[in-house]
């Protein structure tokens, strides 16, 4: 696994959380990862990258930071939430990893078959205590329709989507409306992919405050790399 800090803007760069990030065997990304996995075996494959995530979390010692764990999952591998679930509270049990600490990222990206399945991971996992986010947000066809349906507390906007926002006016207009609609229901805003100083500053002056990117922190290898925070021109 490697991290990536989730910085905290408004709390002068604190990190908020690692999103946990699947590798293969020679640093390759999560879309080789699950290119290598076959249709029968997804179900376990998340299992075990969930699984994987926490356990290295804990030993790099994640916890003591005080952020959180920031895991992907996909929903079309749940087959029941409570089930699917059981196996990734015993590994935190066994090892000590408080689950309050846990967020989990469902992404735009992959169709839902059921969408009122996808409510029901959901509801489970936020009455469970779970952070629950949107991940790659404004990729997918449902758009802001996603936040009239479903209860989550965070979205994270698509990194295709912000890139180059600060010389394109439609991509500010659009990122504009995600942002108040967040607000207005309470759900905190990730923009990430955040690359350059110039996005960073666009961003931040439309409200947003908390990012993820190689402006503030690469993706380091079972390693919880240091994010900076970089100054506002």
């Amino acid at each position: 696994m490697a991290f990536q800090p989730i910085v905290d803007a408004d709390r002068g760069g604190a990190t908020l959380a690692h999103e946990a990030l699947v590798r293969g065997p020679d640093g390759q990304g999560a879309g080789w990862v699950l290119d290598q996995v076959r249709p029968e075996a997804v179900y376990a494959a998340d299992k075990a990258c969930r699984i994987a995530a926490i356990e290295e979390a804990s030993r790099l010692g994640l916890p003591a930071t005080g952020a959180k764990l920031s895991v992907n999952i996909l929903p079309n591998a749940i087959l029941d939430p409570l089930t699917c679930m059981k196996s990734t509270l015993a590994a935190a049990k066994r090892i000590g990893f408080p689950t309050g600490l846990l967020i989990f990222e469902l992404s735009e990206r992959e169709k839902v078959a059921d969408p009122r399945h996808l409510q029901s991971i959901i509801q489970t996992y936020r009455s469970m205590g779970f952070t629950l986010a949107i991940d790659d947000f404004g990729a997918g066809n449902a758009g802001l329709a996603l936040l009239a349906d479903l209860r989550v507390d965070m979205v994270k906007l698509d990194m295709e989507l912000v890139h180059g926002c600060d010389a394109d006016r439609p991509r500010r207009v659009i990122i504009a409306s995600m942002v108040r609609a967040c607000a207005e229901l309470g759900i905190q805003v990730v923009a990430e992919g955040i690359e350059t100083a110039a996005e960073y500053a666009t961003l931040r002056g439309m409200g947003v405050g908390l990012f993820q990117g190689y402006l503030f922190a690469r993706p380091g290898f079972r390693t919880l790399p240091r994010a900076t925070l970089p100054p506002l021109n």
